[in-house]
């Protein structure tokens, strides 16, 4: 089943994570083993979560490492539903 809208996993972290430990980007990063910019990029929807950032994240936050991967494939295909009328395929089944 997928999501309405859910938000990118970067608000997720900010809000969930780095917000009520009181943490700043340089500091969660420094802990996540990333550097400041790779966070940040995160952080502000310009890039996803990889499988080894999910692991870094897992570590460092809690949550399994899938949990984190399942918020940023929700996310994912929510974005690319929405455009879903303009990809065109053979259909292959029918």
């Amino acid at each position: 089943m997928v999501m309405h809208n859910p938000p990118h996993p970067g608000e997720v972290i900010k809000e969930l994570c780095l917000q009520p430990l009181g943490l700043t980007v340089t500091e969660a990063a420094r802990g996540l083993g990333v550097s400041r910019k790779t966070l940040s990029a995160l952080l502000n929807g310009h890039f996803g979560i990889s499988a080894e950032m999910a692991i870094r994240l897992s570590k460092g936050f809690g949550g399994s490492a899938e949990s984190w991967l399942i918020q940023q494939v929700q996310y994912d295909l929510w974005q690319v539903i929405q455009k879903a009328d303009e990809v065109e395929v053979k259909d292959f089944v029918s």
